[in-house]
């Protein structure tokens, strides 16, 4: 298995061949939850729809919680690799191997055992209660083959490969779709049908994923006595992932509150925006991607105090992620209809969703800046700023700002669409506020350092 070296050459090319494998693996994995509702929805019942989406939402939070510890992995890979430490690259999979281990059990036996609890705090109507845990306590017992993909996805993206996990994405979600249709179609399983072929899905990815690192093989030493709690290495990647894992627990807590202050303003209001959210997924796509593709770039280039290619990267990023941007914007505020009919054919759930999504085509421009800012501190170990910023946007802006403006007659729901945007426009603030800082700090450290030039020879090179 080869290095991706992102510390020499052109940059602009290569984070583009980087990042479209990640937004292609996105955008499946956004189409991935999709396709249980669908086809649970084409065969089944209301109440059977309610459930999948229930569980689904819950694991769905689950797992970006472990993406975001998954990020440390990625980051500390990336900065070993750019400072030339290849060799303790190894010991970084065997503690991440170690410590996401624990982590799968202990979200097994919390799946198991609470399923019930959480749907009761979900409140999930009776109808569906009995389904929801159902699906919860499968898709909780495959949770070890949830995290051991996005584990060994943040591997191969630390090592500057992207697109081994989009071939493995794209088997798992034939899989699964096949599952659905064998499971809910072939053998009415229903709730349960949709459940198994998710865990047979993952569990294929992962068997995938593995056959091809033992045939590839990793690109420097790692062993069975690799994996164990290095102390150093173990505290570097909670210390990274932690923030960011922090950060989008809770960023997705505040959208569920937000869901809940709109679940009280009708079943029309609470349709139009859930289908709006539904859009938002697809519509954040590029931003997102070039998010985790500039922290790797980011990650190899702090880590050989390459700092100037570092901000390039960022730039790139936010003028791919603009340029995408304005076009989403333009389909989000004057043709939402019809974004919004490929979800619902009733009228008035689609205008509702075009006037919450007037207000998310502001935030598809001011998230080019948001997105990629955040990728860029992850990239350089300032998980810590990405989690506060996180979290004063969604606590101390969106979450009070939707509240508020959902209070003012009349009711509009672009205007409570607003405190979205509002949110990410403080974080942007605050986030350009902190670049102009520590980028200060580095600029004087520059000076000490030689400047390699395009064609001079990788630090990873000179440094064995």
């Amino acid at each position: 298995m080869k290095i991706s070296d992102f510390t020499t050459g052109k940059l602009f090319l290569p984070l583009i061949m980087f990042a479209l494998p990640v937004l292609l693996a996105m955008l499946l994995q956004v189409m991935y939850g999709a396709v249980d509702l669908v086809i649970v929805g084409q065969w089944g019942n209301a109440p059977d729809i309610l459930a999948v989406a229930s569980g689904s939402q819950v694991m769905l939070s689950v797992t970006s919680v472990i993406n975001g510890l998954a990020m440390g992995v990625t980051i500390l890979i990336g900065q070993m690799l750019g400072s030339g430490q290849s060799k303790e690259a190894g010991n970084v999979i065997g503690s991440a191997i170690a410590i996401f281990l624990v982590l799968a059990v202990f979200i097994t036996a919390t799946m198991l055992v609470f399923a019930g609890a959480i749907s009761n705090i979900l409140h999930v109507p009776g109808e569906s209660f009995g389904d929801t845990v159902l699906y919860l306590r499968i898709c909780g017992a495959g949770s070890l083959f949830i995290v051991a993909f996005n584990v060994i996805g943040s591997i191969f993206r630390g090592l500057g490969d992207s697109k081994t996990p989009l071939i493995v994405v794209t088997i798992a979600c034939v899989v699964n779709i096949i599952g659905d249709v064998v499971f809910v179609t072939g053998f009415h399983l229903g709730v349960m049908g949709a459940a198994l072929a998710t865990v047979i899905a993952q569990a294929t990815s992962v068997v995938l994923a593995t056959v091809i690192i033992k045939k590839q093989g990793l690109p420097f030493e790692f062993s069975r006595s690799s994996i164990r709690f290095h102390k150093e290495l173990t505290i570097r990647i909670i210390r990274y992932g932690a923030p960011i894992a922090l950060q989008d627990g809770l960023v997705s807590l505040s959208f569920l509150a937000i869901t809940t202050i709109v679940n009280s303003l009708g079943v029309i209001a609470a349709a139009g925006v859930g289908v709006a959210e539904r859009l938002a997924g697809f519509i954040m796509l590029v931003p997102s991607a070039f998010s985790q593709a500039v922290a790797v770039v980011v990650a190899q280039n702090y880590g050989a105090k390459e700092y100037q290619r570092a901000r390039k990267t960022l730039l790139y990023g936010i003028a791919i992620s603009l340029f995408a941007g304005t076009a989403m914007a333009y389909l989000s505020f004057f043709h939402g209809n019809l974004l919004s009919g490929v979800f619902s054919n009733e009228i008035p759930v689609i205008n509702a969703s075009w006037e919450y999504l007037k207000a998310y085509a502001i935030d598809c421009l001011l998230t080019a800046f948001l997105f990629c800012l955040v990728g860029y501190f992850n990239g350089c170990s300032k998980a810590n700023f990405v989690m506060v910023q996180g979290i004063i946007g969604a606590f101390g802006i969106r979450i009070p700002m939707s509240y508020l403006f959902s209070q003012i007659e009349p009711l509009s729901l672009f205007r409570i669409g607003l405190a979205t945007p509002s949110s990410t426009l403080i974080q942007v603030s605050l986030c350009i506020f902190y670049f102009l800082i520590f980028n200060n700090k580095l600029k004087k450290t520059e000076g000490s350092i030689p400047n390699n030039s395009a064609d001079s020879p990788s630090l990873i090179e000179t440094s064995s």
